[in-house]
């Protein structure tokens, strides 16, 4: 029977992994599509405007994460028994982010001196209040290996979001076309969460059950904020020290060396996320599934990372323009950083799986705390390229502190 289940949670991983990937394609490509069109209708200053908008959001998502997703993935009862509490804390928490973008944006407008951000911002505050009112039992797609259906819930918002996004900007060349998208999106996916996903959530609570998500979920939050900052930190900090030139060069050479590896590891955790989850009790097959996973990615990993290590600066600067010649600086040391980031994701989702949220907390933290103490004195030394060996420096002082945990699991469970 064990082998039957293990090879039964095996193809649905494959399977997941398909979908998962396919939904990437899918929308990368939307996006594309959705960047050359957009950039014939609006001037490079528009874009700017949305960006400080979108930015603005993102940053108050992830500090008001909560981990309801993470905490449902890894409960054993039933999505019912909490679908109520964890509907309500998703709306108190729309209604707290669009009401701190309403009460900030004059600052936020102030801060870039872009008056014309002002409306958007207020605009973009939309967004997620209607997205807080989604029903939460849309995370049984995961919990349930359910990838397929994933996979066309995700993409039909998706397009609809561009097409109505590209249409309002036609009509308006406005970027406020593109928040028009956003929200028409936002609308949609609600109603269709109550239209295909089984429980529907009611405005009716237990205390108890709320603070117990919150109380799980402290250490997703806190892991989600500090992963925010060491991804963005060292972005900021290029654009202050070097100027924007600088900061945009490394940018790229940013997503040209990381992308690749980041997008299969992004894809593989989520998918054997809820898979460890179903077969956490049983730690042996549990850590067998774990040693299988990492020696799969590794293997990616290393090799991708190799691909673009040993490739000659002269390819980059042919595809990218002579403008761009200064990337080829920071490449090989982030294709290394890339490498290390994809096979230190695997371990990150087995602590998960195992309900050790503060053991990713803390890893995070800890690569947060060398990148601060390393980015500034790196840059001002050394340039972008200071900037990537701070980063590299970060991810490699994150290692240890993972070999312990591991230790310390294995030696508790006997493995």
């Amino acid at each position: 029977m064990n082998n039957e289940a293990t090879i039964g949670y095996f193809k649905k991983s494959v399977i997941g992994v398909f979908w998962t990937g396919l939904f990437r394609i899918a929308s990368r490509g939307v996006v594309f599509l959705k960047i050359i069109i957009l950039a014939r209708l609006l001037t490079p200053a528009q874009f700017g405007v949305f960006g400080i908008a979108s930015i603005a959001l993102a940053f108050l998502e992830v500090i008001t994460e909560t981990g309801i997703n993470v905490f449902f993935i890894q409960q054993k009862k039933n999505i019912e028994f909490y679908v109520n509490e964890a509907w309500l804390i998703s709306i108190i928490r729309g209604f707290l982010i669009c009401f701190i973008i309403i009460i900030s944006s004059p600052l936020v407008a102030g801060f870039f001196n872009s008056p014309d951000a002002y409306i958007l911002l207020l605009l973009i505050g939309a967004v997620p209040l209607i997205r807080g009112f989604i029903n939460p039992s849309i995370i049984k797609y995961q919990k349930e290996l359910e990838f397929n259906k994933e996979f066309i819930f995700r993409l039909t918002i998706f397009v609809f979001d561009t097409l109505v996004g590209v249409l309002a900007v036609f009509l308006t060349r406005s970027p406020i076309g593109i928040v028009i998208g956003l929200i028409t999106g936002a609308i949609l996916e609600v109603v269709l969460s109550f239209i295909f996903l089984r429980p529907i959530p009611e405005f009716s609570f237990d205390l108890s059950k709320v603070r117990e998500i919150i109380r799980k979920g402290k250490w997703v939050t806190m892991y989600v904020i500090f992963h925010f900052i060491t991804k963005e930190g060292d972005k900021v900090v290029v654009g202050k020290i070097l100027g924007i030139g600088l900061l945009g060069i490394y940018q790229i050479g940013y997503n040209l060396s990381t992308l690749p590896i980041s997008e299969i590891s992004d894809v593989a955790n989520k998918v054997i996320f809820p898979v460890y989850t179903k077969i956490v009790h049983d730690k042996e097959r549990l850590f067998r599934a774990f040693r299988k996973t990492l020696s799969i990615i590794f293997v990616i990993a290393v090799l991708l990372g190799s691909l673009l290590f040993i490739l000659p600066k002269e390819i980059f600067t042919f595809v990218l323009g002579e403008q761009w010649a200064q990337v080829n600086l920071v490449i090989k040391i982030l294709a290394v950083y890339g490498v290390i980031r994809a096979i230190v994701g695997i371990p990150s989702t087995l602590f998960l799986s195992l309900g050790k949220q503060n053991y990713v907390a803390f890893m995070t933290f800890f690569r947060f705390l060398i990148l601060f103490i390393t980015i500034v004195p790196f840059t001002n030394s050394w340039g972008i390229e200071g900037a990537g060996y701070s980063a590299l420096t970060s991810a490699i002082a994150e290692l240890p502190l993972i070999g312990y945990y591991l230790i310390r699991i294995g030696n508790k469970n006997k493995l």
